[in-house]
């Protein structure tokens, strides 16, 4: 394994942790999803860069567009749930409570 593909899976690997260890808000949960959103990312894009092929190309494209969509939902479920509950704590959020 080259130090390049290490590193990306240990960005990927440590934002997968962050996600399941460190649940206390909201807001780091989706600073989590973005960090290995972003590592997918940049190591798709160094892959398609190694295969020199075209046919392959839009997929780091495809992938940030649907991490910015990600992001906005999630900023949007943020605000909501903010002014729902006054807290972004995950301990608080209970499906059983409107």
């Amino acid at each position: 394994m080259t130090p390049t593909h290490f590193s990306f899976s240990l960005a990927f690997i440590l934002g997968l942790m962050g996600l399941a260890f460190h649940r206390t808000h909201l807001l780091s949960a989706l600073l989590c999803l973005e960090g290995m959103m972003l590592s997918l990312f940049v190591a798709l894009s160094l892959w398609t860069l190694q295969l020199g092929s075209s046919s392959f190309s839009a997929a780091p494209l495809l992938l940030l567009a649907f991490s910015a969509c990600e992001a906005s939902a999630g900023l949007a479920l943020l605000v909501a749930t903010a002014r729902t509950h006054g807290t972004d704590r995950l301990q608080n959020l209970t499906l059983l409570r409107c």
